[in-house]
C-alpha cells in the first residue's frame, strides 16, 4: 500500500491501478485483510472501471480474438470487485450480497458475449424437469475440471517462465547482458495471451461458484428478515417513516443542483489521448485540444506537392477520382496561356518584319521548275501505288470483318 500513498489514485495510469488493484484481491483471497485494504481494492477496482469505459477498451461487436492481448486482462476487473464487495463485513449484508452478485454478474456476460463462457455453462442451456439436480451435478462437475486444467495451465506456464528466466541468468554469466535485461517475460506475445485466457477461465469457474453461494446466502438472509417482520420484532415507527419521507423531499429538492455534478464525462474521442491516458503520460480529468492534424489519405495527402519515393506514388494512385484530376492551379494555367501568347505575337512580329524587308524580296528561295515538280509527284504517286499495293497484299479483302466468321 506504499505505492498507493505515493501516488494518488487520479495521478495513477490504467495499468498501476490495475496491478495494484490485483495484488489486493490476491492478498484477499489467499488469507485474511483488514477492511481498509478490502475498501482501498473496491475503490481501485471502481477506478479501474471507470477508466476503461471512458477509454472504450472494449466495444460488444469484439469477440475474444478481436481482444489486443495487452487488454486481456482488463476483463477480470468486474470480478476482482465482485469478489471485494463479498468479503465487506460492514454494514448492511443483503446489499453486500446484491452488488457483488451485479458485478458477478457482469463479468459472466461479458465473457459471454466475448465468446469467453462454455455452452454447458449459458444460462440457456439449464434444463427444467426432473433431471435439473443430475444436471446441476454434471455441470458441477465438468466446472472443476475445467477449473483443473486451468490452474494446472497456468502452473506449467509458470514454471516454463522460470526455467527461462534461470536459463537467462545462467547464459548473463558468460555474457555481457545490461542490467534489467535478464529476464524481461514478454506479456504481449502468445505466452502471455495464454496466461491471460487461463486466469479468465479460471475465474469465470470461481465466479459462477461464488454467485451460486451468495445466491443461497441471501434466500437465507431474506427468509431470516421475513420472519422477523412477520413476529413482529422490528417495527418501523412513523417517525421513521417521516424522516424517510424529509430526506426523500430533500434529495429531489436538490436534485437540479446536483445534476451539473453528477453528468457522466465525455467520452476520450481521440485514440492519441486515449493511449496517452493508458500509458501514463495525461490523466482522464484533463482538456484536451486535437492539435494535431488529421491523417489525410489517397490523392489528397500528396497535394501542393510531387511524389517523391515509389511509397508516395504508390498512394497517389489509390482511390482515384473517376475524373482526370488538375495537374496546376487556375492562375498557374493564366501566367502559362499568357507566356504562349507572347512567344506567338513576337514570333509573328519577326515573320511581318522579314516579309517586309528588301533584303527578304530580293533573296527569296526561287521556285523550282514545272519539270522538276512533275518528277517529284510522279515519284510521290509511284511510291503511294507501292505502299497501297504492299499493304493489300498483307491485308486480304474482308480479313478485318468478324460478321463474316462462320459460327462454329
Amino acid at each position: 500500500m506504499g505505492t498507493i500513498s505515493e501516488l494518488k489514485m487520479e495521478e495513477m495510469p490504467l495499468p498501476a491501478l490495475f496491478e495494484q488493484a490485483r495484488k489486493i484481491h490476491y492478498a484477499a483471497s489467499e488469507s485474511m485483510v483488514d477492511q481498509e485494504t478490502v475498501k482501498k481494492g473496491c475503490e481501485l477496482s471502481s477506478k479501474c472501471e471507470d477508466m476503461i469505459s471512458k477509454l472504450g477498451l472494449f466495444s460488444s461487436n469484439e469477440k475474444k480474438d478481436d481482444i489486443s492481448t495487452g487488454n486481456l486482462k482488463y476483463l477480470l476487473v468486474p470480478y476482482y470487485l465482485g469478489e471485494l464487495l463479498e468479503k465487506i463485513s460492514e454494514g448492511d449484508r443483503l446489499q453486500v450480497l446484491k452488488a457483488s452478485q451485479a458485478k458477478l454478474k457482469e463479468f459472466i456476460a461479458f465473457c459471454e458475449a466475448m465468446e469467453l463462457l462454455p455452452e454447458d455453462e449459458l444460462e440457456t442451456s439449464i434444463p427444467a424437469g426432473p433431471n435439473g439436480f443430475a444436471d446441476r451435478r454434471a455441470k458441477k462437475i465438468a466446472r472443476f475440471k475445467r477449473q483443473k486444467e486451468a490452474e494446472s495451465k497456468l502452473l506449467e506456464l509458470k514454471e516454463r517462465n522460470e526455467r527461462r528466466g534461470r536459463s537467462t541468468r545462467a547464459s548473463a554469466l558468460s555474457t555481457h547482458v545490461d542490467v534489467g535485461q535478464e529476464d524481461e517475460p514478454d506479456e504481449d506475445g502468445e505466452e502471455g495471451r495464454e496466461v491471460w485466457l487461463a486466469t479468465i477461465s479460471l475465474s469465470l469457474c470461481k465466479a459462477i461458484d461464488l454467485l451460486e453461494m451468495l445466491r443461497k446466502e441471501e434466500e437465507m438472509l431474506s427468509a431470516i428478515k421475513e420472519k422477523e417482520l412477520e413476529e413482529g420484532q422490528t417495527q418501523i415507527s412513523q417517525a421513521i417513516l417521516d424522516e424517510r419521507t424529509i430526506k426523500a423531499e430533500a434529495w429531489h429538492r436538490d436534485a437540479a443542483a446536483r445534476s451539473q455534478y453528477t453528468r457522466p464525462a465525455k467520452p476520450i474521442t481521440c485514440a492519441t489521448f486515449a493511449q496517452d491516458v493508458i500509458e501514463g503520460r495525461a490523466n482522464v480529468s484533463q482538456m484536451h485540444e486535437h492539435k494535431h492534424q488529421p491523417l489525410i489519405f489517397g490523392p489528397a495527402s500528396l497535394v501542393g506537392r510531387n511524389p517523391t519515393t515509389a511509397r508516395e506514388r504508390m498512394a497517389a494512385q489509390v482511390f482515384q477520382p473517376h475524373y482526370r484530376m488538375p495537374t496546376m492551379s487556375i492562375e498557374e494555367a493564366g501566367l502559362k496561356e499568357m507566356e504562349i501568347m507572347n512567344k506567338w505575337q513576337e514570333k509573328n512580329v519577326k515573320l511581318m518584319e522579314e516579309a517586309s524587308s528588301s533584303w527578304y524580296k530580293e533573296n527569296r528561295p526561287s521556285k523550282p521548275s514545272e519539270e522538276e515538280d512533275d518528277e517529284e509527284d510522279e515519284d510521290a504517286a509511284e511510291e503511294k501505288a507501292r505502299a497501297w499495293d504492299d499493304w493489300k497484299d498483307d491485308n486480304p479483302r474482308g480479313a478485318g470483318n468478324k460478321k463474316l466468321t462462320p459460327c462454329g
